[in-house]
């Protein structure tokens, strides 16, 4: 594959997609693999991908240092993970899956740069990573030029749907409306402070958060503020919010900046009970970082608490923890980064090929009524998940125990009027 190239041409990868995808068929190939015969590189790789007949390269891309860190571990540790438990079951297509880690560092530019690093020098399959939208906004032109495919784990603000990505977390009204819905029903609350951090998700989340308050709710917000990625002074935010008295605080702060968010909102007396919190970014991983101590009685809305008890999940903590670790916890986005590997892994083998525009036309439907470790799950065309959504009161000892679960939401992530 050509290794310099232009944004006027298309990649070789690009080019060889559209060559063969039309021409050479897969009945043949299906049939080797129902029948248990490993199928022949050159039938499931036409697109100059690094795959050999043992073997399948892939991607992992999050920042394993920056202030995202605190967030994103638990996302290469669950991605490693669903790989070794997939190698172990025999890999994909009888290939074992070899994987390169890169470092994202918190800075999107970088995230852009080992994006194309992936696709066009070590030719992998497909890139599981990003966190922020921020950085997934960095890199989609990258994915998009290269006909490479992202699985991106991340809750985030929807208003996207590439041919190259592939959303593992819920889109903004599958976590949002029903949450807000839940908090105005069963706790009254009319007046609302929105906080975030300052960029793409948190301000979209919130607008869509308002036009819902304000006009299905009839509620009022009486304040709304952003702070950069990394801030620690929350002084000023936490005088205002003293001032104005909202029923609910409904935030979206990332990072470590949940750390002195948290701690300062304790030391100035804002307990639970004095000031109602909802959190749409505070995940068992961040709660790491926070100290349990200082989240104990907030809530947070997330489609995965650790604390699910069913028979997937039960599996799924012990084997995290088996491999990392007794202490080791288990966030929403973890959760969603380990579903890559597994969802990838049954595209490639419904499509009988690794090439990615064949993978993508074989993911939309795919269902899982169970087996997963936030339950039922669908595949959709626009390449989301159905999935429920629920809130979560963080306990003394760092975990939530659920105390809504919606039903099932498709996800929409273009909701019209917001």
């Amino acid at each position: 594959m050509t290794q310099q190239k232009t944004k006027f041409c298309p990649s070789g990868r690009q080019l060889l997609a559209a060559l063969t995808l039309t021409a050479l068929g897969c009945s043949a190939m299906l049939d080797s693999v129902q029948a248990g015969e490993k199928p022949s590189t050159e039938e499931v790789n036409t697109t100059g991908l690094a795959v050999t007949d043992d073997t399948v390269r892939v991607g992992i891309l999050h920042s394993l240092t920056g202030t995202m860190a605190i967030s994103e571990t638990g996302s290469v540790q669950a991605e490693q993970l669903a790989i070794k438990q997939i190698n172990e079951q025999g890999g994909v297509l009888g290939r074992q899956i070899e994987y390169i880690v890169e470092d994202g560092a918190s800075d999107w530019p970088t995230f852009a740069e080992k994006a194309r690093k992936l696709l066009e020098e070590d030719d992998v399959a497909s890139v599981f990573g990003a966190w922020t939208s921020a950085s997934r906004k960095a890199v989609l032109p990258v994915f998009e030029q290269n006909n490479g495919l992202l699985y991106y784990p991340t809750f985030y603000e929807g208003l996207e749907q590439s041919e190259n990505v592939i959303y593992t977390g819920q889109e903004a009204t599958q976590q949002i409306l029903a949450a807000l819905d839940w908090v105005a029903e069963t706790h009254g609350a009319e007046t609302f402070y929105l906080v975030g951090s300052d960029y793409i998700w948190p301000r979209t989340s919130m607008k869509i958060a308002r036009t819902h308050i304000e006009r299905d709710l009839g509620g009022e917000v009486v304040g709304e503020d952003y702070y950069p990625l990394g801030n620690t002074q929350f002084g000023s935010l936490i005088n205002k919010i003293k001032l104005r008295k909202p029923d609910l605080v409904f935030a979206a702060v990332v990072g470590g900046s949940n750390v002195a968010w948290f701690k300062q909102l304790n030391a100035a007396g804002m307990t639970p009970e004095r000031m109602p919190m909802l959190t749409i970014s505070v995940t068992e991983d961040e709660v790491l970082g926070i100290g349990k101590q200082n989240v104990a009685g907030f809530w947070s809305s997330m489609k995965y608490f650790q604390s699910l008890d069913i028979p997937a999940n039960n599996d799924f903590v012990a084997a995290f923890r088996a491999e990392y670790g007794e202490d080791a916890v288990i966030g929403d986005v973890t959760e969603s980064a380990y579903l890559g590997p597994w969802l990838w892994k049954r595209a490639v083998e419904k499509a009988g090929s690794f090439d990615v525009s064949r993978v993508t036309a074989a993911s939309a439907g795919l269902e899982w009524q169970e087996g997963l470790p936030h339950g039922y799950t669908r595949l959709m065309p626009n390449h989301h998940l159905s999935m429920r959504t629920r809130i979560g009161e963080w306990q003394p000892d760092g975990q939530a125990r659920v105390i809504f679960e919606s039903e099932i939401i498709e996800p929409n992530p273009f909701p019209e009027g917001y």
